[in-house]
């Protein structure tokens, strides 16, 4: 450590020494990872049902954490979100003065819960046009994390992986790591390991996600189970959503990437359907509608641009390498490999439709792109199935229009994001892609009208937002087709 880091780290501590001196009798609850789960989370444990918390979030020193950090200091909120609810708490937790953010490690010390909230990435190989060549899973970062809690907690403290984790982590990496950090403070640990996956959904249920869902947990063993389950009923409201308990770690870090690869491999699945309608004439929403209304069936997906974000895009790998690496399985499960394949190649068939459609080739077509982030209504670009998208139009020679009412600027990218409908509006466009389903695209008089006005436009609907009667007036004078839907 520098002078300069050791002077930093200093001047935390007592930061973080007066934080807990004016929150006096608080148990005190330390959140690693500051993100787009470990934000919220914090939020929602500064609001506590039955138990007022002290409440640290920890990120790295890194560049962009520490302006995230300095950030929630000030009084702002850095995810932006269309849930009300996120900005009300963080008010709350203001004006209690009962949440402090930090890259001070010397928050573990003061800790009875630390909750792990940070990344554990899958790295993927794949060709250009998202064919997958191998992976891999690197635990060293996690690893680190785990290390610098063991380094300075407390033996008695509750240790809660929040974490999608490969199944077996908490057994295999987590509680050896501890111990073995213990055992070089020469003390043994008495404290507890738990896990409970989150289930946090960005949008505008984003804090319900949290506080209003059901939730399921673990231990590592009976006294770690017992815990988690007492700190759990003090921040969700499980009167209302009763805690599902699992027999041990394994189950419940199976039961997140099993959950998630469900919906990885259904929404696999309808992407071959959608081809397969649009072959055949046929509209796949109105037929999925019609099989929706058996009771059996009532989850099946809809068809769309692809999949993104955090979670889908690697979580049936996370599990496919547990079973070959900490299962020891001769074996993945190959299947869940297929489908994050078949989802990362989903935009393609987006921009095949588009260059098939688009008269003499895209080099220097105007194309506006409403939507940039990965799911409707936030304001997140990991892994967006746009940025696929977006490369294959660049690549064609296509002069680009980003429009995303949530997002400013694309940091993979390096892109500057219009938020202004009414101002794009007046640009001229070839090719108009409704890329995100936000809910401000859907019944905007607007947008409609601002498609009636134009002439010889190429317009794709990437996820079935226009209605049939929206569809009639912008087809009058200009092409349109659907995602999914042969029948137009």
């Amino acid at each position: 450590m520098t002078k300069d880091q050791n002077i930093m780290e200093a001047t935390d501590s007592q930061m973080i020494d007066d934080f807990l001196s004016n929150n006096k009798g608080k148990k005190v609850v330390v959140v690693q990872g500051l993100g787009f789960v470990g934000a919220v989370m914090s939020l929602v444990c500064a609001n506590g049902i039955t138990e007022e918390y002290a409440v640290i979030g920890v990120d790295l020193p890194t560049k962009e954490a520490i302006k995230k950090i300095n950030a929630l200091n000030r009084g702002e909120f850095p995810i932006a979100s269309s849930d009300p609810k996120v900005m009300e708490y963080f008010e709350k937790s203001r004006s209690k003065s009962n949440f402090l953010a930090t890259h001070s490690t010397y928050a573990y010390q003061k800790a009875d819960v630390i909750i792990i909230d940070i990344n554990l990435d899958v790295d993927k190989v794949s060709s250009d046009e998202k064919v997958l060549q191998s992976y891999d899973v690197s635990l060293s970062g996690f690893k680190k994390a785990i290390q610098s809690i063991g380094r300075a907690c407390q033996p008695d403290v509750l240790i809660l992986v929040e974490t999608t984790v490969p199944p077996g982590t908490c057994q295999f990496v987590v509680k050896p790591i501890i111990e073995e950090e213990f055992g070089q403070r020469g003390i043994s640990f008495n404290g507890y390991i738990g896990h409970s996956y989150e289930r946090v959904m960005p949008g505008p249920k984003y804090i319900d996600s949290i506080q209003n869902f059901y939730r399921v947990y673990s231990g590592i063993d009976e006294p770690s189970a017992n815990k988690v389950e007492a700190f759990l009923k003090t921040i969700i409201r499980t009167d209302e959503y009763p805690l599902t308990r699992l027999s041990n770690t394994h189950a419940t870090e199976m039961a997140k990437v099993l959950e998630n690869s469900f919906r990885a491999m259904n929404i696999a699945f309808i992407q071959e359907w959608s081809n397969y309608a649009e072959e055949a004439g046929v509209n796949i929403y109105e037929v999925i509608q019609a099989i929706r209304m058996r009771p059996t069936h009532k989850n099946i997906m809809m068809p769309g641009l692809g999949v993104g974000g955090y979670c889908l895009t690697k979580d049936p790998l996370l599990a496919s390498w547990s079973k070959k690496t900490m299962f020891k399985s001769e074996k993945g499960l190959s299947n869940s490999e297929q489908a994050v394949q078949i989802n990362d190649r989903m935009p393609l068939r987006a921009f095949d439709i588009i260059e098939n459609n688009v008269k003499g080739g895209l080099s220097s077509k105007r194309v506006l792109l409403l939507g940039i982030s990965y799911l409707n209504d936030v304001g997140d670009t990991r892994y967006t199935p746009v940025e696929l998208l977006c490369r294959k139009l660049l690549a064609a020679g296509a002069q680009l229009t980003l429009h995303d009412p949530f997002l400013e600027y694309w940091d993979e990218l390096e892109l500057a994001i219009e938020t202004d409908l009414e101002e794009i509006f007046q640009k001229k466009y070839d090719v108009v892609l409704i890329s995100t389903a936000h809910s401000s695209y859907r019944n905007n008089i607007g947008l409609i009208n601002f498609f009636e006005t134009k002439k010889d436009l190429f317009v794709l609907d990437c996820w079935g937002i226009l209605s049939p009667e929206e569809i009639i007036r912008i087809a009058q004078k200009n092409t349109v087709k659907v995602i999914g839907r042969g029948d137009i």
